[in-house]
């Protein structure tokens, strides 16, 4: 027994440390310190509580080491001191649908990004930008350079660039005919275990299903992920949810408006394609019996539904544009891209979703998390105007508009992909003896949700990020890398 609780003693100093961050990354430090505590701060904890005023947080390397009230919880001398009095704490957002890519922006003579259907890789100001709107953890859910996103995980790691913690997932399981000549069309069954085996052996963590897989290939993928300890998500078109469902998925991303369950004389293995599907989904309401039983099967099923409420928007005419940041974010030909394809789609009424189908998706995803659906968070930041960070505080932004409290967006945004990651012991919740993944924004999102916006530090493993430096070093950037 002594043996043992020496060698927990000597650990116990390893298990605070924090990472050695590179002199690039520094240049991005707001705060680093052994001690940091964050007095007199508002605190919402991700599991669906009421905040707690006048709260002081302790982080001793890369965890919370103590939380309670200010006049009585004890602060290691020596400690460095931070008064955020009027600001709020939460726990660092955990973005279980979003990419490395954003839509290549069109070439000279070209109507539209959707003509082309390519996607530039974003490795170079995705990571900064996820950090500085205080998403600390994502779910890549699909890669066209899974090589790339698996480099850059490994540099994160190691401290050489900014950037949240990555689930990377390998390339897109994608059927003949695809969206874009980026992704490889699966041939059979076989193809699809060599796939997803192949891309394990690489160190992914997670694969993704699309559009025009079929029925086998996808109870192939599900099998051979699920066999190596793989989560697989699930965007299907050529596959109803209720089939993808029956195939053993883990998680079926973007709720209802990609559903082609209720597409009338749908054929087996074939998508109907976008605008059969919108068809369908105007006839439809949330207390229509076809899809009350949907949310019943998949929830009887324990399928998570990953929300994506924010690229819904994007193509919604009539909803709003992007904000000033964004736009100085994006590079000048991607700038141009959003402004034609806005003003095109606000123009004619016409887009790829309706505003029937924005609001018929958030009463799914609301009715889903209420029959005891696990609901995830998520952005798809890959256009028009809808980038990397900005794009998942929309999403709980609009989390709220679809009818969840402030605390229970928070939870949904935090908690629920904690807990489908299986990380819900350091991640996820604000509480001692997890990591210290934590936003500080001014205000208090738990009455006013924009507030989640006004982010001014951002802590991922006990270290105080600046957002501000991290959004300037890559203005401009989006689009080209």
């Amino acid at each position: 027994m002594k043996r043992l609780v020496l060698i927990l003693s000597l650990a116990a100093p390893a298990a605070f440390a924090q990472t050695t961050l590179s002199p690039a990354l520094k240049t991005f430090v707001h705060y680093q310190a052994p001690v940091i505590a964050l007095e007199h701060v508002r605190v919402i904890d991700g599991t669906g509580a009421a905040a707690r005023e006048d709260q002081t947080l302790v982080i001793r390397g890369k965890k919370i080491l103590a939380l309670g009230p200010s006049g009585t919880t004890q602060v290691p001398a020596g400690a460095r001191r931070l008064d955020l009095t009027g600001r709020s704490v939460f726990p660092g957002l955990v973005d279980m649908h979003d990419h490395l890519f954003y839509t290549a922006a069109p070439a000279e003579g070209m109507e539209s990004a959707e003509d082309l259907s390519l996607f530039s890789e974003a490795a170079g100001s995705y990571p900064a930008l996820f950090l500085a709107a205080g998403v600390t953890r994502v779910r890549t859910a699909g890669a066209v350079e899974p090589f790339t996103d698996l480099e850059l995980r490994r540099a994160i790691e190691a401290g050489e660039v900014p950037g949240p913690k990555l689930d990377v997932t390998g390339p897109f399981l994608e059927g003949p005919g695809g969206y874009s000549l980026q992704m490889h069309a699966l041939k059979d069954t076989n193809d699809a275990r060599a796939m997803v085996n192949y891309w394990a052996d690489q160190g992914v963590t997670s694969v993704k299903a699309y559009m025009d897989i079929d029925r086998a290939e996808l109870k192939a993928s599900a099998e051979a992920a699920h066999q190596r300890k793989l989560k697989l998500a699930a965007h299907v078109c050529a596959v109803t949810f209720r089939e993808a469902t029956d195939a053993g998925v883990d998680s079926i991303e973007h709720g209802i408006s990609w559903s082609s369950d209720f597409v009338p004389d749908k054929k087996p293995d074939l998508c109907p394609g976008i605008m059969a599907i919108n068809s369908s989904l105007s006839q439809l309401t949330i207390q229509s019996e076809p899809v009350q039983a949907l949310i019943r099967y998949m929830v009887d099923h324990k399928v998570a539904l990953t929300s994506t409420l924010p690229v819904v928007e994007a193509y919604t005419p009539g909803r709003p544009g992007p904000s000033r940041l964004v736009l100085e974010a994006l590079a000048p030909q991607a700038q141009m891209a959003c402004f034609s394809a806005r003003e095109r789609m606000n123009r004619t009424g016409q887009g790829m979703a309706t505003p029937h189908i924005l609001r018929l998706e958030m009463d799914f995803d609301y009715a889903f998390a209420k029959a005891g659906g696990l609901l995830l968070a998520g952005a798809d930041s890959v256009g028009p105007g809808l980038i990397a960070g900005f794009g998942m505080q929309r999403e709980v932004e609009l989390l709220v508009e679809a009818g969840f409290t402030p605390l229970e967006a928070i939870k949904t945004a935090t908690y629920n992909g904690a807990l489908f990651l299986g990380e819900q012991d350091s991640i996820g919740t604000i509480a001692p003896g997890k990591s210290a993944d934590v936003v500080v924004v001014k205000g208090d999102p738990a009455r006013n949700i924009s507030d989640i916006e006004k982010v001014e530090i951002v802590f991922k493993d006990g270290i105080g990020y600046d957002p501000a430096k991290l959004r300037d070093s890559v203005q401009g950037m989006v689009g080209i890398q």
